[in-house]
Formats: C-alpha cells, structure tokens, sequence
C-alpha cells in the first residue's frame, strides 16, 4: 500500500510541474504575439479549359508572421476570408494549419504562409474576366487561431488586380499564314 501512495505522490508532483507548460494561448496573447509582414496578394487560375473556354480565377495571399511575444508560436491555424470591397458576402475563404511542429521562436519569422481560396470569378478568358465592370477590388479578412483562443483578427488586406496567369499560346496555323 505504501508503494501505491508513493507511485501516486511521484506521479502527482510530476504532473504539477509540467503543468504550466501545457498552458493554452489566450486570445490577448495571440493577438500581442503575432506581425503580418512581406504580405503578397495575386489571383491565380483554379481552372483552366481551352474549349468551351472557361477560366476560374482565386484570390490567393500569401505572408510571414513575426513572433513578437516572449513564448514561442505553435499551433497556430490560419483563417482567411475573401471578399469584394463593400459586399458582405463573402468571396470565398481559406483555412491552413500552418505553424506546427517547428515553433516559431520570439523575434523570429514563420515560413512563408499561402492561402487560396476556394471560390473566385468565373469567365471565358483572362481578358473577359480583366474587362469586366462586375470584377472590382477585393479584400481578405485574416485570422489567426490557437489552441485554447478564440479567433482572432489580424487584419484587413486588399488584394491586389494582379493575375498570375497566362493563356497557352493556340495551337496550329496562325491567322493569315499559308501551310506549304
């Protein structure tokens, strides 16, 4: 019986003093911790078909977060969500479990973190989708998530009209050349 009680008193030590580095991130920490910086935006293709043509374009932003706390960053998810300035429905959005295993210790930077969404605009072609009066300025909403927090905002992002796509060049014949 005294063998038991001891077993459990180790045990119970042990547990109180790895306890406080089990602590869960509170919101305010999170907040207090986390920089945006070398934030990019572009909209990349999602889909792409020659013929009938179709083309599907997403809004996609990627950055790197500074760990300016004094506890290093783990577990921390991502949630973007996409949208045109002044409509309140949302564009689309993007989640990513991006800071795991590797912490991100203080003063210094995450890898490059990428988010795409997974709705967009729908045209024939990229100078369809360019031209027209219905594709206007977007914005993303980004937040940010740890165990034990509530979600919270880092901030309020445009996205840039930049398109990182191009059409395949047709093939066969030119217009106006003559096959020998």
């Amino acid at each position: 019986m005294k063998r038991y009680a001891l077993s459990v008193v180790i045990l119970g030590v042990l547990a109180l003093a790895l306890l406080p580095g089990c602590k869960v991130m509170s919101s305010e920490d999170l907040k207090n911790s986390v920089e945006v910086q070398d934030f990019t935006s572009t909209w990349v293709s999602k889909y792409y078909q020659p013929w009938p043509p179709r083309l599907i374009l997403v809004p996609q932003i990627s950055f790197r977060i500074k760990n300016v706390g004094s506890k290093p960053l783990n577990y921390v998810n991502f949630n973007a969500v996409f949208n045109f300035k002044g409509d309140p429905e949302n564009l689309g959005d993007a989640f990513k479990a991006a800071i795991r295993g590797k912490a991100v210790p203080p003063g210094e930077l995450s890898p490059v973190i990428t988010l795409r969404s997974n709705l967009g605009v729908d045209g024939k072609n990229l100078a369809g989708i360019r031209d027209n009066p219905a594709w206007k300025q977007a914005e993303v909403r980004l937040f940010a998530i740890s165990k034990g927090s509530s979600p919270v905002r880092l901030g309020i992002f445009d996205v840039s009209r930049d398109i990182d796509f191009k059409e395949p060049e047709p093939v066969g014949p030119k217009p106006g050349e003559v096959k020998k």
